[in-house]
């Protein structure tokens, strides 16, 4: 049996030129003629290798939902909405620091920084806001630089290229925090470490946030340009429906803009996307629609639910439950999701049976499409 190779060449053409690249930062993490540069990979020189880990860590390339689900839960991937679950409920800082720099309940930061406090990780991949308003990947190594993470951008980042800073030299511990995109990228690096960067199997910890979709970094940031003086700006929110805006918070007030308007800054990635809630995560986390300065939290492992469970025990977090009506809200718009991006790569691929990237349960891939 021959065994096909893919790397740089087939990542340009499958992934790149084809309009599905998410902008994770997984393939500028392990290679070195690979950069972003204003909202897409660009190439620096030509990779002499037949087979690379830039392509077999792209969320867009062959992915095996299932397989993976067994790798990283013991469980075959089911047909929940919202992927594996311990436990789910919201939850909210009690240090009143982080609740007034936080997005919503301030959760990922109160975790992150007790995981660093406590010596679990020793720094954090994650995205982080500059003062203009553009955002780039960040390595956190203190406390006070987690914080000065916080907060929601909405546009796309390639946030796993900051994996490429530790060295693989030392046994650094790492946590990820990222979109479902760079959650699944980086699953798939811990199942098949890369051989030049630091062992994969340092990461002891990855959050997931929801997203619907992200938006281009270039485009949409210029489009900001015309609206704010981004110098200004304090704040971006997509409140929950019916609200249907955009909303940008500057030191002088606020200005809202008309989702539709900003929805033509998408990635073209995003359409294919089936996953809403980071479901290869430890911990994945949302807002909870109608309800102010509270997260959703879904463990999904048990290297999840102890932090969890040490946030409880040093009062860090303050838990409640989830009411049901939220709860199938969000099964409700992680099913949508699911069924529109598969609809949109069946009519790419002009096949009911080819789903590009993704391979699925068949039991699944046809409930999903009736």
């Amino acid at each position: 049996m021959v065994v096909m190779t893919k790397g740089y060449r087939e990542l340009i053409t499958d992934v790149i030129d084809a309009g599905l690249c998410t902008l994770c930062g997984a393939c500028t993490a392990t290679c070195p003629y690979l950069v972003c540069h204003k909202g897409r990979i660009a190439v620096l020189d030509n990779c002499t290798l037949s087979e690379g880990k830039c392509y077999k860590y792209c969320p867009r390339t062959h992915t095996d939902m299932d397989a993976l689900s067994r790798r990283i839960f013991g469980t075959p991937y089911g047909d929940s909405e919202i992927g594996t679950a311990k436990d789910i409920f919201m939850a909210r800082t009690t240090d009143k620091h982080i609740s007034k720099r936080s997005q919503y309940g301030g959760t990922v930061t109160t975790l992150l920084s007790l995981a660093l406090t406590e010596g679990l990780v020793d720094c954090v991949v994650l995205s982080k806001t500059s003062d203009d308003r553009t955002i780039h990947p960040f390595l956190a190594k203190t406390t006070g630089e987690i914080f000065q993470c916080a907060g929601s951008n909405y546009m796309a980042c390639p946030v796993l290229a900051s994996y490429n800073q530790v060295s693989k030299h030392n046994d650094t511990k790492l946590a990820i925090v990222g979109t479902p995109c760079q959650v699944l990228a980086a699953t798939k690096m811990k199942l098949d470490s890369p051989t030049n960067r630091t062992d994969a199997g340092n990461v002891k910890l990855v959050i997931g946030l929801f997203c619907t979709w992200a938006l281009s970094p270039n485009t949409f940031h210029r489009f900001l340009q015309e609206k704010v003086d981004l110098s200004k700006v304090t704040k971006f929110d997509i409140p929950p429906p019916p609200a249907d805006s955009f909303d940008i918070y500057t030191t002088s007030g606020k200005t809202s803009i008309s989702l539709d308007e900003v929805r033509k800054f998408t990635m073209p990635a995003c359409t294919y996307c089936l996953d809403m809630t980071s479901e290869f995560a430890d911990i994945s986390v949302g807002s909870v629609e109608g309800v102010q300065d509270w997260n959703t939290v879904i463990v999904r492992t048990d290297v999840g639910a102890e932090l969890v469970k040490l946030a409880l025990n040093r009062g860090g977090l303050k838990t409640e439950k989830l009411p049901p009506a939220n709860l199938a809200h969000l099964r409700e718009a992680a099913l949508l999701k699911k069924k529109q991006a598969l609809k949109e790569i069946v009519a790419r691929s002009g096949d009911r049976n080819d789903f590009l990237y993704i391979i699925l349960p068949p039991e699944l891939a046809q409930k999903l499409q009736d």
